[in-house]
């Protein structure tokens, strides 16, 4: 009879790892720190280096990454999966290695993975788990100080992309550095998801020739070393104001989140489900168009006789589009900035943003890096106040509907607050 030793071990290690983490996960619950999305992940992994790759199992996992709207996509391309499968995600927003073995751990029973990655994370994720598909969104300039330059992350991607030739994968062919990380995948679904913010799109990766567009077509200058034409590929996907433009015909998509770009979000979503997974166009369809709230992204918070949304954006690509989606008719707007680490120190992007005139909507700055943002309106000639407490900035708004727009831990911490006095409100 033979003892696999090392395996015995193993298996120890990862029975002592899961034990911990589910411990760190409900002390940290119960002392009100979080919702445990982390710290789980965070003990498993240092207790047992390789949990994520026992955890994943050889499951049949897709992978979601760009620098904006990953965990919209994300959440999107869970509820169609789950439409015919189990599903295991981190559809809450972390990305890393902790919220992945967090997400892990808390669907060990799933049969398929859905799983939101950090561009940088994604070679070494998709090493321990050997995902079956990756869905590649959009890349775009984030926080300099913490990301680095976008053409690492592209190199980075397209490595993992050819570590992996079998892993399908679902490209947003409209986004030039996304097509470049994907353009010598042997299996690729092209989807047309749209490009609102195309300040990293005009040169090629490769090369660094010019970038020529037409109407939606473009194409590069200098062909690439192997003398091929580098072109926006012909998608088989597409989405308009019009509807879904699949394999299998047109569709209506009719999306409880608003804007452009999650229309595109959920074409890449679906197309990754169907393509995927195989499952059915129409529940898939369905199922995206249930998808109301993202981590309370886009959700509404009543304060008294104040009817408050929240918007998140966290890069000059995503304030962008957060900007449009801003309701020119609402009473005021709030605009919370913060500088931490996981915003990015460096607030010089605010000057990247090309801040809309809100024509005679209440305008308050506000966050910890409030001044910062004032500056910036001043040179866009936009009437505000400065009020740096978010809250009271709300509150200082005149009654009806009001438009808070923030960066990461600017909208983390003002929901909840939000939150906390709402439910103090109704106690009272």
């Amino acid at each position: 009879m033979s003892f696999n030793l090392s395996g015995t071990l193993q298996s120890l290690r990862t029975n002592a790892a899961t034990t911990a983490a589910k411990l760190a996960t409900t002390a940290s619950r119960a002392t009100g720190r979080g919702a445990g999305g982390m710290i789980g992940g965070l003990v498993a992994g240092a207790i047992d280096p390789q949990i994520m790759a026992h955890l994943g199992g050889d499951r049949p996992a897709v992978l979601v990454t760009g620098t904006n709207g990953k965990s919209t996509t994300t959440r999107m391309l869970a509820a169609a999966v789950r439409a015919e499968h189990t599903v295991a995600t981190n559809d809450g927003g972390d990305n890393m290695d902790a919220g992945i073995i967090s997400a892990l751990l808390a669907g060990k029973n799933a049969s398929r993975l859905v799983l939101e990655v950090d561009e940088l994370h994604v070679p070494h994720v998709a090493d321990k788990l050997n995902p079956q598909a990756l869905v590649l969104l959009n890349l775009s300039r984030d926080q300099l100080d913490r990301v680095g330059e976008i053409n690492k992350i592209e190199r980075a991607l397209r490595g993992a992309v050819e570590a992996h030739p079998d892993m399908l994968i679902i490209a947003n062919c409209d986004d030039v550095l996304m097509t470049s990380v994907a353009y010598d995948a042997k299996n690729v679904i092209w989807v047309s998801a749209g490009a609102g913010w195309l300040g990293e799109s005009v040169t090629c990766p490769r090369t660094g020739g010019h970038i020529i567009r037409d109407g939606e077509d473009w194409r590069a200058v200098k062909p690439l070393a192997d003398g091929r034409e580098f072109r926006r590929p012909a998608p088989t996907w597409s989405v308009d104001q019009a509807g879904l433009h699949t394999p299998q015909g047109e569709r209506a998509l009719n999306l409880a989140l608003p804007g452009r770009a999650n229309r595109g979000n959920a074409a890449q979503a679906i197309a990754a489900a169907v393509e995927g997974f195989g499952v059915d166009l129409d529940k898939a369809l369905s199922a995206t168009e249930s998808v109301a709230d993202v981590a309370g992204r886009y959700s509404t918070i009543t304060l008294g006789n104040q009817k408050i949304r929240l918007l998140l954006a966290k890069n000059p690509a995503g304030w962008q589009e957060a900007l449009s989606m801003v309701d020119r008719t609402a009473e005021g707007l709030v605009i919370a900035t913060n500088g931490h680490v996981a915003d990015g120190i460096d607030m010089s992007w605010l000057w990247d943003v090309k801040f809309e005139d809100f024509a005679k909507l209440a305008v308050k700055a506000s966050g910890e890096r409030g001044t910062d943002l004032a500056v910036r309106l001043v040179y866009a000639d936009i009437s505000h106040e400065l009020i740096r407490d978010p809250l009271e900035a709300i509150k200082a708004c005149p009654p009806g509907r009001i438009e808070v727009l923030a960066n990461y831990t600017a909208f983390r911490d003002l929901k909840k607050a939000l939150e906390r006095e709402a439910k103090e409100t109704t106690n009272d």
